[in-house]
């Protein structure tokens, strides 16, 4: 097992790129250009994070050899199912390797911007949207990633129309690209005085922070600013004063808002960077949709399908449609336990 997959790593090719990068850091004029070292730095750790953890599986396994081999010569059955144990925290630990394998994508250890929007339905879409955003956000403190609102548009009566997040950790959006889509939610409505069963719909997207980004230029002709009063709870000054900012990019229709600071100044500045990632992903993902025009079962996975559904009643299921991993442990997956369906989803599509 761990020499197939060693094979498929290809261990010996990442020590020697290990090694090149590791020489670059050590040459005289490394940090003449201070962006491109960065660069280097980032990609040494990547690799070293990977070198080290197949010779951590690589370890584990020559341990269970040479245990087994002790446990066959006594023919002990203690160190049998020691072994037993040894195997199987080392398939675990190889599945493992093999999921992170997966986020090898050129923006997959960067930062992630993750936008909720409430679908048709009115308060209990809105709802709907409310539970989604405190799914991903008990997510993000399980992973002990960081987040920040970027900006929040609360529903008439209860709950959210749309919410911004920037998500901050490792393979951040490695792991969020798997949630783009559509989200459906069957449920008794607390809403409604006739319990009766409602369907809603929420959409999920999430999209990288480039630090390259920020060299994107964007034609200032092309870019409609707009000031607003900001909503929601931040005090006075932020609710009397137009310090929210939206900005559009006329030739993609890209709108991206922000107003979780106080200054104009400070929120102008965040939203173009938003802007520029989010311009930057719309080219790619055009670039990428005319690569695999061929590959159709993919469509069922673009944005705007339905990816997920959560049945409340009359039971409890959360199925993905994509892989079609499912549980009936709907409370533990609100509760922010997306691992299962964002690994499957990495481990059949990537």
């Amino acid at each position: 097992m761990l020499t197939t997959f060693g094979g498929i790593f290809d261990i010996d090719a990442k020590k020697t790129d290990l090694a090149e990068l590791e020489r670059q850091t050590t040459a005289s004029d490394f940090w003449n250009n201070n962006q491109a070292a960065q660069a280097v730095l980032k990609n040494v750790k990547s690799l070293k994070d990977q070198v080290d953890a197949w010779q951590k599986a690589h370890d584990e396994c020559e341990d269970a050899l040479a245990l087994y081999d002790l446990a066959a010569e006594a023919q002990d059955e203690d160190s049998f199912s020691e072994v037993a144990e040894q195997i199987g925290a080392l398939k675990r630990h190889i599945d493992h390797l093999e999921f992170m394998r997966k986020l090898s994508g050129e923006d997959d250890r960067s930062p992630a911007v993750l936008s909720i929007h409430s679908g048709a339905g009115g308060t209990e879409s809105c709802d709907w949207c409310d539970m989604l955003y405190r799914m991903y956000t008990r997510w993000i403190e399980n992973k002990e990633f960081t987040f920040s609102v970027l900006d929040i548009l609360p529903g008439d009566e209860a709950g959210i129309k749309s919410v911004t997040i920037e998500v901050d950790g490792d393979f951040a959006y490695g792991h969020l690209k798997a949630e783009c889509g559509v989200h459906r939610l069957v449920r008794i409505s607390p809403f409604d005085s006739n319990a009766r069963r409602h369907t809603s719909f929420a959409s999920v997207y999430a999209y990288p922070i480039i630090e390259d980004a920020n060299d994107l230029e964007l034609d200032e002709s092309e870019i409609r600013v707009d000031t607003y009063r900001a909503s929601g709870a931040g005090g006075q000054h932020v609710n009397k004063t137009d310090s929210a900012v939206r900005m559009t990019h006329l030739p993609t229709n890209i709108v991206v808002q922000c107003q979780n600071e106080r200054s104009q100044i400070k929120n102008r500045a965040m939203a173009l960077r938003i802007l520029k990632a989010r311009v930057r992903q719309h080219f790619k993902e055009e670039e990428e949709k005319q690569r695999r025009d061929k590959l159709v079962e993919k469509k069922k996975i673009e944005w705007g399908s339905q990816i997920r559904s959560y049945v409340l009643h009359p039971y409890n299921m959360v199925k993905d449609h994509r892989t079609g991993v499912e549980t009936s442990n709907t409370q533990a997956v609100l509760d922010g336990g997306i691992d299962e369906f964002i690994e499957h989803y990495l481990l059949v599509f990537q």
